[in-house]
């Protein structure tokens, strides 16, 4: 019999987990910044989109992120290296993009392209680090427990999932108004500061699956 605090352990074991790695209030600043040429309903729109989407991509990466993989004969290195190239080449665009921040919504053209899943889902929200980590956190489930017991502690981690979820749209979905308090000057430092630390993330990202490709050919 599945007790309370087991289901909550499955609960924040999944929120707590990935809630980090996403870092939802650190990457409003970057939706803010790729989006700032949008309409507020259009970003509201993307961030709805985001939301959806980084749902379902984290609860597919949890429930049949490790058997995809076994699948296709890849290896979560090969994941950390490809999306920290993505990541950082997003960080680094951002670096590069115009400083100008005024509305100038009645043009809308838009520098960097603001498609709900690419980048804004993956890899910007939703990175190989979060799906490494929503597969692993799969992996670890008990194996030898009745049905009943295992879809009460599935049950319990897809609630982590939207709970995250959640997170991310707040995050997103109220990020001008936050980001603005600080100003056009303070935007600007934020976003750059943010972008900075995307590609920073990146890098790392790249060198960890590096490193873990350099230990298994060792």
């Amino acid at each position: 019999m599945i007790s309370g605090y087991q289901i909550a352990n499955a609960f924040l074991l999944v929120y707590a987990g990935l809630f980090p790695i996403i870092n939802p209030i650190g990457g409003a600043p970057i939706f803010l910044g790729l989006t700032r040429h949008c309409t507020d309903t259009e970003r509201n729109a993307l961030a709805l989109g985001v939301t959806f989407n980084s749902f379902f991509l984290l609860l597919g990466s949890l429930l049949v992120g490790s058997y995809v993989l076994e699948f296709f004969g890849i290896t979560l290195p090969i994941v950390r290296v490809a999306g920290g190239l993505i990541v950082a080449a997003t960080g680094w665009s951002l670096l590069q993009a115009s400083d100008d921040f005024i509305d100038d919504r009645t043009e809308h053209k838009p520098k960097i392209p603001t498609d709900a899943f690419y980048p804004l889902t993956m890899p910007i929200t939703v990175g190989p680090g979060s799906i490494a980590v929503a597969i692993t956190i799969g992996s670890q489930r008990p194996r030898q427990i009745p049905f009943t017991d295992l879809a009460v502690l599935g049950s319990a981690a897809i609630a982590g999932v939207i709970a995250i979820a959640a997170t991310i749209y707040l995050c997103y979905r109220f990020a001008e108004g936050t980001v603005g308090a600080l100003g056009e000057s303070g935007t600007n430092v934020v976003v750059r500061l943010s972008a900075f630390i995307l590609f920073c993330i990146g890098i790392e990202i790249i060198w960890n699956g590096y490193s873990a490709l350099a230990h298994i050919a060792s």
